[in-house]
């Protein structure tokens, strides 16, 4: 799967997931740091990436804007680290990889998933 990964997370997610066969790319290397999040969704979008983030920004712009892309997935955890986050999607992955394909918005938390599909209704 092609990954964008937001400012708010480690650098090392993406390196994680490039280590484990995805195509993953983090907003520092693409000069995104520091822009405003319309135009990392836009990047996400143009490139057919799923954005992975802990802002909870990108929902509400999802949310107003009727948009049924990009996918985002959505790190509501204790831990944060980079390995955890990396290890958390890809056990998960194939319970929602078929949503993320279509349109949707995945939350983890330390005790579930949820996934809505887009746009959000």
């Amino acid at each position: 799967m092609k990954f964008l990964v937001d400012e708010c997370l480690s650098t090392r997610v993406a390196a994680l997931l490039t280590q484990a066969d995805h195509d993953a790319l983090h907003v520092t290397g693409c000069d995104l740091a520091g822009e405003p999040d319309e135009t990392v969704l836009a990047r996400a979008v143009q490139d057919g990436r799923i954005l992975l983030s802990a802002d909870t920004d990108f929902g509400e712009i999802l949310a107003r804007s009727g948009a049924d892309t990009p996918s985002v997935v959505l790190f509501r955890r204790s831990d944060r680290s980079a390995a955890s986050l990396a290890a958390v999607l890809t056990a998960n992955l194939p319970e929602f990889e078929d949503d993320l394909a279509k349109g949707a918005f995945v939350v983890i938390t330390d005790e579930r998933m949820r996934i809505r599909p887009l746009p959000f209704k």
